[in-house]
């Protein structure tokens, strides 16, 4: 935002005030002197004034904040026009409606019934259901809203701020914003009370260049600031991003920690050396034994009763066929002796 001197402001005329008979009791701590009758404006504090507003409306530009440019005075409305549609803001050039702040629900069904006509008067096909009579209507109705809310038919919501050219001239404006809470900013000439105003400029409010100077001034202040939230979101993107980025680091390194500490993870063996693999494998043999001991039923006390008689009846089964055989070898052994002495 660009530095304003003392001598553009001098060049703007923004220092002359209004006659001493129609000054504002309020508004003497920005009167410098006075000079045959008129009152001449301290323009240090209008460049501070200014600088203050500006600095206060770039803020709100650049938190995605809403600004109304209001400005119905004869010699102000083009300009407000140009410098509203050059940085994007909502304006007001015709009369102030009476509760465009405080009844803004009520309101609101004006700006909808703008839009609708808009819409209307755009589609052939909705004009060729209705006479040229009926059409000619809307469109003296679509001129007359027009009018009065073309300004400020988009606007969704109540203003973060309002900048007011004239506040003596819109006190309606003040009085309502000051109700609901929004932040003023004006121009404060002599004759104005500069305590309701939030962000006072003390300046000369009807000549031509001061108005120019200010409004140019304010619609550069707000543009800046946009372009100052676009930059904001790039760089919260590029923040986001690199987060994210981060964060799925982490992720791919915990995995494969956790890899690696798994003994039983066959995944785990490209990144361990022969002796470490080794040892993993006999680990994994004592796990299989101990499940498979695991699994073998237990034995009960009436299955290991049968179990001791049966190997007693085998025992006994085993000495009495041994004792059979040495008694059959015996005998052989006898009868071939016989057969020898005989």
């Amino acid at each position: 935002m660009r530095d304003i001197s003392l001598k553009e402001l001098l060049e703007a005329g923004c220092h002359f005030g209004h006659q001493v008979t129609r000054q504002n009791p309020k508004a003497r701590e920005f009167i410098f002197q006075a000079r045959e009758g008129i009152h001449v404006i301290d323009l240090a504090k209008t460049k501070a004034g200014l600088e203050a507003a500006a600095a206060f409306v770039k803020t709100l530009a650049s938190q995605d904040g809403a600004i109304i440019f209001v400005g119905t005075k004869r010699q102000a409305k083009n300009m407000v026009e140009e410098a509203a549609k050059k940085c994007g803001a909502f304006i007001v050039t015709e009369r102030w409606i009476g509760g465009t702040l405080t009844n803004f629900e009520e309101v609101a069904k004006n700006y909808a019934k703008l839009k609708d006509l808009r819409a209307r008067l755009q589609s052939e096909e909705e004009k060729a259901k209705y006479t040229k009579k009926e059409v000619g209507l809307w469109n003296k109705e679509r001129i007359k809203l027009e009018k009065l809310y073309g300004g400020v038919a988009d606007m969704d919501k109540l203003p973060d701020v309002v900048f007011v050219v004239d506040t003596h001239k819109e006190e309606l404006t003040v009085k309502e914003a000051n109700r609901r809470g929004i932040p003023v900013v004006g121009i404060v000439d002599t004759n104005a009370d500069p305590t309701i105003i939030d962000y006072p400029i003390p300046a000369n409010d009807d000549a031509v260049g001061s108005l120019k100077l200010i409004i140019d001034y304010m619609a550069e202040a707000w543009m800046e600031g946009s372009k100052l939230k676009v930059t904001l979101r790039q760089a919260q993107g590029d923040a986001e991003q690199s987060r994210s980025i981060k964060s799925e680091k982490l992720k791919v390194e915990g995995e494969t920690k956790e890899i690696k500490e798994d003994p039983t993870s066959p995944l785990r063996l490209p990144f361990d050396n022969a002796q470490g693999r080794r040892s993993r494998l006999r680990g994994a043999r004592k796990n299989a034994k101990e499940k498979s001991k695991s699994k073998k039923p237990k034995a009960t006390k009436t299955s290991k009763k049968n179990a001791t008689t049966e190997n007693t009846e085998k025992k006994s089964e085993g000495t009495d066929s041994k004792s059979v055989k040495s008694v059959v070898v015996k005998s052989v052994v006898a009868s071939k002796t016989k057969r020898g002495s005989k």
